[in-house]
């Protein structure tokens, strides 16, 4: 009977047999509870930033323009601009704020100043797809990047989409906790609301938002579970990372996400927006929306927590019509065109909207119910075409940043 070493010699001499291992994924510090709770001891409630991604275009063809390192090259190490997965995407990252407002103003200054340093080498395009290029562009050079290329071989090399990531801080880690299980029931309407991908590859998907759709192909995507206690997602974390599936909780890209680093719940399910404008009427509600969550929670009321596939359910509506369709209420099972559920979540949000000077915000995400990204790409494209629609991004990204 052949002993350990000479199966392993056998394995070896026999490729069929092989043995895929581990990637190298990069080393990182163990997860704690302790860690989770120090990072939500936070002094000020509700503080938001944001991060957008979006795409950079040849300013003659419109295709993207893989040209990310040229890119940063030209803003000189400013930290308000990141690399992405892709070489034609630029990620756009706020500072912590008080309101929509700010974000709205760190976001224009930063779009504007991007555009100023490109000086028409390249230009800027914010949607959740390109409406026609194929030309995704290779795999930028940082290690991260190069891992989940390596692991996740046809999903990485296959798509470039563009999101809008909205990060809410919750004082405390338990309350925080609570508020992040039950606001897992609302992306769909924050979906529906943010869809801005309409088109992909020039032709119309049939979708309002395609961009989950290649999201999905990754693991770890689309409406996450729910965890009891900060000990079930801790014991997840290391079972992950000890056994090489993922090195730490950024390898999660579920459309909201507690973050331990930060201390809050990012929200990552609005595929980018084309204004500005709308980028803050979307961050609005969802810092409204956490607050009153924490509201109720406070006033001692028990949260529900749904089941993830009954909300992936809705997230599918939310998905294909935007706010043209309809959701099932996860209690009654009552359908409800969307835009009516949406009209009444923001009436619901009014008083804390108010709290944040968040007024106008509120009634330009009530503009959205009329027509979000995805309706507005669709009118563009019966008139223009689809070179048409994407110039039309393109000038829309622009014109929308501020003059300081």
């Amino acid at each position: 009977m052949p002993n350990e070493n000479q199966r392993t010699v056998s394995r070896r001499s026999h490729p069929a047999l092989a043995v895929s291992y581990p990637p190298a994924w990069e080393s990182t510090p163990a997860l704690t509870v302790e860690r989770c709770l120090a990072a939500f001891e936070h002094e000020l409630p509700f503080t938001i930033g944001a991060e957008e991604e979006l795409m950079l275009i040849d300013p003659r063809t419109y295709d993207l323009a893989p040209a990310i390192d040229d890119v940063l090259a030209l803003v000189d190490g400013d930290p308000r601009f990141a690399k992405e997965l892709r070489a034609a995407q630029i990620e756009v990252v706020t500072r912590v704020c008080s309101t929509a407002a700010d974000v709205c103003r760190e976001l224009a200054h930063a779009r504007h100043d991007l555009i100023v340093r490109l000086d028409g080498r390249y230009r800027l395009l914010a949607s959740g797809t390109h409406p026609f290029s194929s030309r995704h562009g290779e795999i930028t050079g940082a290690d991260r990047y190069r891992q989940i290329a390596d692991e996740y071989v046809w999903a990485a090399t296959r798509s470039l989409v563009c999101g809008l990531h909205v990060h809410v801080a919750v004082p405390g880690a338990a309350r925080a906790l609570a508020v992040y299980n039950t606001m897992r029931s609302y992306l769909p309407e924050l979906a529906a609301l943010g869809a801005n991908s309409a088109f992909a590859e020039g032709s119309d998907t049939g979708m309002a938002s395609v961009r989950p759709k290649f999201n999905e192909i990754y693991p770890r995507s689309g409406i996450p579970p729910a965890f009891r206690t900060w000990d079930e997602l801790v014991r997840f974390v290391e079972w992950g990372r000890c056994g090489g599936l993922f090195p730490d909780p950024s390898h999660f890209w579920w459309e909201m996400r507690p973050h331990p680093v930060h201390g809050t719940i990012e929200i990552r399910v609005a595929d980018t927006q084309t204004t500005i404008n709308d980028a803050t009427a979307i961050i609005a509600v969802i810092q409204s929306l956490v607050a009153m969550l924490t509201h109720r929670l406070d006033a001692g009321e028990r949260l529900p927590v749904h089941e993830t596939y009954w909300i992936t359910e809705n997230a599918w509506r939310a998905h294909r019509h935007g706010i043209r369709g309809w959701l099932v209420d996860l209690d009654s099972g009552e359908r409800i065109p969307t835009r009516d559920r949406l009209a009444r979540l923001l009436d619901e949000l009014e008083p804390y909207a108010e709290r944040f000077d968040a007024d106008n915000q509120l009634d330009s995400a009530r503009s959205l119910l009329a027509g979000n990204g995805a309706d507005r790409q669709r009118y563009v494209r019966e008139r223009e075409g689809i070179q048409g629609v994407t110039r039309w991004l393109v000038e829309e990204t622009e014109s929308s940043a501020l003059e300081p």
